[in-house]
């Protein structure tokens, strides 16, 4: 098919956006009559990355008249090769819906609506509330929200203002809902950040065990790319760990379900069968890995939603010694059998997936994403993936990996990279730890003792603070907490509450509703801008269209404000050109650490670097004597960052917890929510691009067909969804592309207008405090 064909086939050229977005009919009718006529040399293209998940996919973009008008994958980028999934095919239509914000705009005194204001006047006021709160309540009274979505240059200037001028700790991203388990996972195990494999990973692997992650919907790229290495070489194998079946299980060579809250038992049992049967790469272990064993007590513990503890979760686990041989006293008590008994898994899949990472002669890759992360005790599932695979030494090498997926375009780039977290700092560094502080003062040019060492709030806990009225100014961007939260009936705002929010978003969700401030801010590439996806990829991009109306870059935001509070010495960049200044800034954090970026003009110059980049040359796999300078051995495996580990490698016991809410007699159901292959997250974009909203209008309940019919609902039956927090109506599903086992329920929460986690639980995980979407109690009643 020739190239303008195929793109008036996927229905982003112009008529295709105007068809939903252009309020003016005439210029729709303009846009519509010009396609007839289009082609590759009307259109200016330049490069970009996805704006949706991780996987950071490239993009080549047409623009015509300011205007985006077709959309093409990127074949020069080595992520997607051309490939996008429906989502990456009409990413420029987000720009374009009617109810864009375009101006700023203050609630109105009495509570009710909001009007226009400039920019001075807004600016004017953040800079007096934030400075107001910081001068009567001090530096833990002001917060900033942010996300894995924020560019580089966004969360970098969120994190300098914060930390090194308002000296308050007080930031964490949404990534900490998402991700925030899979980065202790790592810290704890090799003392440094994400993944050591690339997406290479998925030509080289022999099997791929995704453990509780939908990647025919969640990662469909990457997802495609295994199904063309399984094409393409038939001795490769897929595994579906999972609680219920979806699009993924009907590609998996071996679909195994659990029931929820048991994988840490399962994988357990499959150390059991490891250890028992002589699996273990014991000269590989020897060499690289050392044993330790932390806090076991359910009761001292808890979840961080009962007690004391809903009000502020502290937990902190504590390290021990440990060794081989306690670990095959630990594992005795996971047997296949009683493995069987907790988790549903029959015996046979059990050894079957044992025999998988016991196979010295077949490369193992781990994948795994929100079903892992956000657990009550995702942190120690993190771990127990990892140490499958240093126990069996299939780590660090080309198809040969555990490999945590992000669902952010930059969750790793900006939230753990930038280190836009409560408790760190550029490059792995940390607040609690007076040398990274010192680091980061001399590289700001601060005085000594500037940053605080004690870490701020964590997000759950930053809005308990926030509804308490801890928090008295919040600064909340790119980002829409007021769908996204668990337990939102915690955090309603109530009229008077001496509370000062600002909001910078594209469009009006209910977390601008709850705004005393709305900024409009430019979207994608609309402003010059720069991810880091799941693989260790920074892309950058450069403005392409302009923003609407008097739409402002995120990062441009912050600097402005800290202007006027005289913390401008912060950025002291020319005001027309400083992204470039401000990301050599940043990456100077890493260089020499094995955290080194690549320069930005090399970045432009190209479609991404893999970090560590020395000498500019970037580094697939991490830890690798073959693949990485930092390595000093001439083979195998070093890892060189966990230097408290004497430069090895922890392999952490972690035993089996019940969940913190399970069904009884008057909740009988699980209950869990995600994501589905139409819809990113909240649905504030997706939900406004045509195409993706006529596919998926509204959420839904999965229900079993047994279930169902036990009680008497039928296909498309309006019901009542109950919980200990609240209930909710909608439509039940009946046998659709997700299939929940008898006694399990599953709703997607993109649609604000159903809101479900008004439901959901804010437990969360003892160690990365993230919370658990995937696990509460419920009921179904008729409508």
């Amino acid at each position: 098919m020739k190239r303008r064909n195929f793109l008036k086939v996927v229905g982003v050229t112009g008529a295709g956006i105007a068809a939903f977005s252009c309020d003016d009919r005439r210029e729709a009718a303009r846009l519509e009559a010009d396609e007839a006529t289009l082609s590759d040399s009307d259109l200016r293209w330049d490069k970009a990355v996805c704006r949706f998940c991780g996987v950071g996919c490239g993009i080549e973009v047409g623009v015509k008249d300011n205007r985006v008008r077709a959309i093409r994958g990127d074949e020069a980028n080595p992520v997607n090769r051309g490939l996008l999934c429906v989502k990456g095919y009409h990413v420029g239509s987000i720009l374009y819906g009617e109810d864009r914000l375009t101006h700023p705009m203050k609630r109105n005194p009495d509570g009710k609506g909001f009007s226009r204001i400039s920019w001075d006047e807004a600016l004017d006021l953040i800079a007096e509330k934030f400075q107001g709160a910081l001068d009567t309540h001090g530096p833990d009274s002001v917060a900033i929200y942010g996300s894995g979505q924020w560019t580089i240059f966004d969360g970098y200037a969120a994190l300098k203002w914060i930390k090194g001028g308002m000296r308050s700790n007080n930031i964490d991203p949404n990534a900490r809902l998402c991700m925030a388990s899979a980065v202790m996972g790592f810290v704890t195990q090799f003392k440094s950040d994400e993944p050591m494999g690339c997406y290479e990973d998925f030509e080289a692997g022999d099997d791929f065990v995704l453990w509780g992650n939908n990647m025919a919907e969640m990662h469909p790229v990457l997802f495609s790319r295994m199904l063309e290495s399984k094409r393409r070489n038939p001795r490769v194998r897929i595994v579906d760990i999972a609680t219920r079946r979806t699009p993924t299980s009907d590609y998996a060579d071996l679909y195994v379900e659990f029931k929820p809250g048991t994988d840490l038992a399962l994988a357990n049992g499959i150390l059991h069968l490891l250890v028992s049967k002589g699996k273990v790469d014991r000269a590989f272990v020897k060499e690289n890995v050392v044993f330790k064993r932390g806090i076991e007590d359910l009761e001292q513990i808890g979840y961080g939603c009962y007690g004391d503890q809903a009000e502020r979760y502290t937990f902190k686990d504590k390290g021990r010694a440990s060794s081989l041989e306690e670990l095959e006293t630990f594992l005795r008590d996971y047997t296949p059998q009683k493995v069987s008994e907790i988790s549903g898994v029959p015996v046979e899949q059990i050894h079957a997936l044992a025999e998988m990472y016991g196979d010295q002669s077949r490369g193992t890759v781990s994948l795994w994403c929100m079903g892992v992360n956000q657990h009550v005790r995702g942190t120690w599932m993190n771990n127990l993936i990892n140490d499958l695979h240093l126990i069996t030494g299939k780590i660090s090498r080309p198809g040969a990996n555990p490999f945590s997926l992000t669902g952010q375009p930059s969750a790793c780039g900006t939230a753990r990279e930038v280190g836009t977290l409560s408790n760190r700092l550029p490059a792995d560094m940390l607040v609690t730890k007076e040398a990274h502080r010192k680091k980061a003062e001399e590289i700001w040019k601060l005085e000594p003792g500037t940053i605080p060492a004690k870490p701020g709030y964590h997000a759950v806990d930053m809005f308990r603070a926030l509804s308490r009225g801890d928090i008295k100014a919040m600064w909340i961007q790119t980002t829409n907490p007021w769908v996204s939260m668990p337990n939102l009936h915690r955090f309603e705002r109530k009229p008077g509450d001496g509370r000062f929010i600002v909001v910078s978003d594209i469009y009006p969700t209910p977390t601008t509703e709850a705004a005393d401030l709305i900024l409009p801010s430019a979207a994608w590439i609309e402003r010059e801008g720069a991810f880091g996806n799941t693989e260790r990829r920074t892309q950058q991009w450069n403005k392409q269209v302009d923003p609407p109306g008097e739409a402002k870059e995120d990062a441009w935001q912050f600097i402005e404000v800290a202007k006027r509070m005289g913390m401008g010495h912060l950025f002291p960049w020319p005001e027309d050109d400083w992204h470039e200044p401000m990301f050599e800034e940043y990456r100077s954090f890493g260089l020499g650490t094995g955290k080194d970026l690549a320069s930005y003009q090399q970045l432009r110059e190209t479609r991404g670097q893999l970090w560590p980049v020395v000498d500019g040359k970037e580094t697939p796999y991490r830890y690798s004597a073959e693949h990485d300078p930092y390595v000093k051995k001439k083979k195998g495996v070093h890892f060189y960052k966990a230097k408290a580990y004497g430069e090895k490698a922890a392999f952490w016991l972690r035993p089996y917890h019940p969940p913190a809410e399970v069904p009884d007699g008057e909740y009988p159901l699980w209950l869990t929510t995600g994501r589905v292959l139409e819809h990113w997250h909240t649905g504030s974009m997706t939900r406004r691009v045509k195409q993706l909203h006529q596919a998926i209008p509204e959420a839904f309940v999965e229900v079993n067909r047994a279930d169902a019919r036990e009680l008497g609902i039928k296909q498309g039956d309006r019901v009542r969804l109950v919980t200990r927090r609240g209930s909710l109506e909608l439509d039940a599903e009946v046998d659709g592309r997700g299939k929940p086992p008898r006694g399990m329920l599953f709703v997607p929460f993109f649609d604000e207008s159903k809101l479900i986690n008004r439901l959901t639980l804010d437990a969360m995980d003892n160690i990365s405090k993230e919370p658990d979407y995937k696990k509460c109690a419920a009921r179904l009643e008729r409508v």
